[in-house]
């Protein structure tokens, strides 16, 4: 159930803790008598402003701060809204928030202060997804990706599409008071024309939301395994260069080697380490730690044998047990794979498309962007949104009746509104908005 919106709801809105600056925030119809509580000189005038005063709370205790007023509806929530800014204290700001509860507001569930944006209309949710996005990124790309989105880099687009939409559905729903005089407004061609461009805009919108799908940041990819077993040849074979050094003499890769690629569109770090074992000197040392270092880091290791030769346990050839990984054997064209192994050969290509798809598949499934539940909703109704303008197209091209045309449009319109909010169920709502922190 939607909370109600006429009550006046109060959060601490920046993180706990003690630091510099702590932010209250209020929003709702009582948000101003509340802090005139506090604030005995505040001005009677609504209009935005800022106030350093200090705060009168109970017991006497004198609080420095800022106090932001937004008078509705020219606000975050289209309500009053009042922000209180002062010292990061936890014991002063728990004062603080039960002093407002005393005078009537009620504790802010997770996401209400958006919530109360998306029902004000001033954001769709697809924007009100975004907010969320951003205090979760946790890297220049995510966030890059949440604020474009944010900024209406999805609700611009739909906008578009639905006014075209609308207005063909329109034209062709006139069309149908004068069926009987088979008098058309909209010509077949330009009817074709106009389902077209809505494909398009579709088809760009679904890309879009594929490549804002996953983080930027490279998933990264260990080859780990015995000397000689093949991994520099296999990091070679994947990278689509001569990278490393191969030599029949084992031990020829002593520091780890990194090639960064992009395997359909997905970041991948590929790392070919030195080879699991005993170390005799210092170097060798020292090259063991870097290889079990890089292991310790990685999101995958593909543990590397050579078809034939014999399985060996023990720490010294054991890569990092803590990381997921995939027992892959190399130069499969001397010898078979073993149980449980994919099969591959640097010499004919055996496997190495199979294996760099299955790095695509790892990658994508690790690297899911704080926008993914959002984009993962929205290309549902785009999807749905394409197949019903397929369908009004194909009916067009067979001069089908407009009512069946007309139909597909409003299916369509449908999907386009539920993808912005503009149809919802509380429903729907409550899975959006439970994932936000208190506050927002």
């Amino acid at each position: 159930m939607i909370p109600n919106p006429s009550e006046t709801i109060v959060a601490l809105c920046s993180a706990p803790g003690p630091g510099a600056r702590a932010i209250v925030r209020l929003s709702g119809p009582t948000a101003f008598a509340i802090v005139t509580g506090f604030v005995a000189d505040l001005p009677a005038e609504r209009r935005r402003r800022c106030i350093s005063t200090c705060l009168e709370l109970p017991s006497a205790i004198r609080l420095p701060a800022d106090v932001y007023l937004w008078p509705g509806p020219r606000s975050y929530t289209g309500q009053d809204v009042v922000e209180l800014h002062t010292l990061a204290a936890p014991p002063l700001i728990e004062l603080l928030v039960q002093a407002c509860l005393d005078r009537g507001a009620r504790a802010a569930l997770p996401g209400e202060f958006t919530m109360r944006a998306f029902l004000a209309g001033k954001l769709d949710l697809t924007r009100a997804e975004a907010v969320l996005a951003v205090i979760d990124a946790g890297n220049r790309n995510e966030l890059k990706q949440a604020l474009a989105q944010l900024a209406g880099g999805v609700a611009r687009p739909l906008a578009e599409l639905r006014e075209d939409l609308l207005n063909l559905l329109a034209d062709v729903e006139a069309g149908l008071d004068f069926a009987d005089e088979d008098i058309r407004f909209v010509p077949q061609e330009q009817l074709l024309h106009r389902l077209t461009r809505g494909l398009a805009l579709l088809t760009l919108l679904r890309k879009q939301l594929d490549e804002r799908a996953l983080s930027g940041q490279a998933f990264r990819v260990v080859l780990a395994g015995k000397p000689n077993a093949g991994k520099s040849s296999l990091f070679n074979a994947l990278a689509g260069k001569p990278a490393a050094l191969v030599h029949t003499e084992p031990g020829t890769t002593r520091d780890y080697l990194v090639e960064r690629l992009q395997i359909d569109g997905t970041p991948i770090e590929l790392v070919d380490t030195a080879g699991l074992r005993d170390s005799h000197d210092d170097i060798e040392s020292r090259a063991q730690t870097l290889g079990q270092k890089q292991a310790e880091i990685a999101d995958l290791i593909l543990v590397c044998r050579e078809a034939g030769a014999p399985h060996t346990n023990g720490a010294a050839t054991t890569p990092h047990s803590g990381t997921a990984q995939v027992r892959v054997a190399t130069k499969c064209d001397m010898a078979a794979a073993g149980p449980g192994e994919l099969a591959t050969s640097a010499v004919t290509g055996q496997g190495i498309a199979g294996l760099r798809k299955l790095l695509v598949e790892r990658a994508r499934a690790a690297q899911r962007s704080p926008l993914a539940p959002s984009l993962s909703r929205c290309r549902h109704h785009v999807e749905a949104c394409l197949a019903n303008l397929r369908r009004a197209h194909a009916e067009a091209l067979d001069d089908s009746p407009a009512e069946l045309i007309a139909l597909e449009l409003r299916d369509s319109l449908d999907q386009i509104g539920a993808l912005t909010g503009a149809v919802h169920t509380d429903d729907l709502l409550d899975r959006v908005f439970s994932r936000f922190c208190i506050g927002k």
